[in-house]
């Protein structure tokens, strides 16, 4: 008997029936089909329980979202002590909370005026495009394919047919897709004079974390500039520390007119995103402040969570422990890779994300498996199962960071037998 207090399941596999008839059936029979039928139950700082009590090191963090791992002691205490005094609050009116936090993430970014918040990366990507369209009083957008900013209306809009297609929202006429890394093909839209925006991921996640070629992202946001659209970096996976610098967009010499964060905003505890804007780009804030209404959007507690996950990664010791683990995974990466250099062949880095490439169609997704099997959860990537995102926490310690590797080795065997079986792993 499984009681939580205020429900209780017999058993994992009478859970598991429950959330195919009542939640998410395609989701239950994919992980199942995949040999990764994971059901979190405990969770603590990187690791995960499953309810038949296998113990894994999170190092997929759910895009980002457990940065500081799960339930970070210092993030439930103070959304327990802001509890005592806050609760969503109302959006329609000034907010200690929000107007603190929004002034602690513009100092992050100067060249930007104002902070408009959401309640998850999509609705941030939403505020964005709308927020190109009213700057430039144009509406079409562009992003790469292969590309992904959320699931919602717009945001959808601009990524694969993978997520668009099922919801009709593929190929609508003011949306267009370009290759990565192919500046010239952006320009040949730009050139059309009636784009408002081009969107990129300052490392494309769910395509894998390809890296951007030397110059490429300035080169995009120049051309934007010449002709007159607006640039905007979306850092909900990259931004945060995670590339060894507050926003990714730093360490590329950029200045996006707007950006969006989310997921590990909220440091796992309660959901929150921020749209951070050019004075320019922010006007209609100035007139019509109510033309985007979010009532869980910039939610107080949030507010409070979020400005104590800003004050953590401004820690000294922190950023010195992401160059740590970087430096870690990039020099044992590297061992690895010629101890396994028949399947693992190649290693996409830029701070504490990485994309670990395997040579096969489907090689991330058999590794996926084997690793989950020695106890690493690790997701391969939607738009390249060559390649699996690995993502290591910002304050991972030493011992941690070893154990991974060990395992990582020892589920290499497995790995290959999965390869050579041809049985898929999803």
């Amino acid at each position: 008997m499984f009681n939580y207090g205020y429900f209780s399941f017999d058993s994992k596999e009478s859970l598991m029936q429950k959330a195919a008839e009542y939640w998410n059936p395609g989701k239950v029979s994919f992980w199942t089909e995949a040999g990764t039928p994971m059901v979190i139950d405990r969770r603590e700082g990187y690791f995960l329980y499953d309810m038949s009590g296998k113990r894994l090191i999170d190092l997929h963090l759910n895009g980002g979202t457990y940065n500081f791992g799960h339930r970070h002691p210092e993030l439930v205490d103070v959304l327990k002590s802001g509890l005592d005094y806050f609760d969503m609050g109302n959006h329609w009116f000034p907010s200690v909370a929000r107007a603190a936090f929004a002034e602690q993430l513009v100092k992050t970014a100067p060249h930007t005026k104002y902070a408009i918040f959401g309640a998850g990366g999509a609705e941030a990507v939403e505020i964005a495009l709308k927020t190109a369209r009213y700057a430039t009083k144009r509406k079409k957008i562009v992003s790469i394919i292969k590309g992904y900013h959320g699931h919602s209306g717009l945001s959808v809009a601009t990524g694969d047919e993978r997520f668009s297609k099922i919801f009709l929202a593929d190929k609508p006429d003011e949306f267009v897709q370009v290759p990565f890394n192919d500046a010239d093909a952006l320009e040949q839209v730009l050139k059309g004079g009636d784009v408002a925006a081009f969107i990129i991921e300052t490392i494309p996640a769910t395509y894998g974390f390809p890296m951007p070629e030397e110059g490429y992202l300035k080169t995009c946001q120049d051309l934007c500039h010449k002709y007159g659209a607006k640039f905007i970096s979306d850092e909900v996976q990259t931004g945060l520390m995670r590339t060894g610098v507050m926003w990714g967009w730093q360490g590329y010499g950029l200045q996006p007119d707007i950006f969006v964060c989310g997921k590990g905003l909220g440091g796992g505890i309660y959901p929150i995103s921020a749209c951070l804007v050019t004075e320019e780009c922010g006007q209609w804030l100035v007139e019509d402040g109510a033309a985007h209404i979010s009532t869980s959007g910039g939610a107080e507690l949030g507010c409070l969570v979020g400005h104590h996950v800003m004050e953590m990664l401004q820690r000294p010791e922190v950023i010195s422990n992401v160059h740590f683990v970087a430096e870690y995974f990039a020099r044992s990466m590297q061992e690895m890779m010629a101890r396994h250099s028949d399947i693992f062949v190649g290693v996409r880095q830029r701070g504490v994300v990485l994309g670990l490439e395997f040579d096969h169609p489907e090689g991330a997704v058999a590794v996926s498996r084997a690793l989950y099997e020695n106890g690493v959860w690790a997701i391969f990537s939607s738009l390249d199962k060559r390649v699996l995102q690995f993502k290591p926490g910002v304050v991972l310690d030493v011992d941690t960071c070893q154990e991974i590797m060990d395992r990582f080795d020892a589920a290499m065997p497995r790995a290959r037998q999965l390869l050579k079986s041809g049985r898929r792993a999803a």
